[in-house]
């Protein structure tokens, strides 16, 4: 699998302190990204967990989980 095809987890934070915990592909975060710095009003993020509709100008903050998940001991 591509790298921009990855699965990444994402957490977008929003003035009021909501948070939307997301699963998307590289290319959607990059999308994000991208419409955040155009200064775009509203977003269609496309996810394993479905379809959300962003208004950016409500967007603090968004933290990407770049560490691999891990389950079990001896870690």
């Amino acid at each position: 699998m591509a790298k921009s095809q990855e699965t990444q987890r994402i957490a977008i934070g929003f003035a009021g302190g909501q948070v939307l915990n997301a699963r998307v592909s590289g290319d959607a975060h990059k999308a994000l990204a991208k419409a955040l710095a155009d200064g775009e009003e509203l977003f269609t993020l496309e996810g394993e967990d479905g379809t959300s509709l962003v208004r950016t100008s409500q967007v603090v903050y968004v933290r990407v989980d770049v560490d691999e998940q891990r389950v079990g001991f001896g870690l």
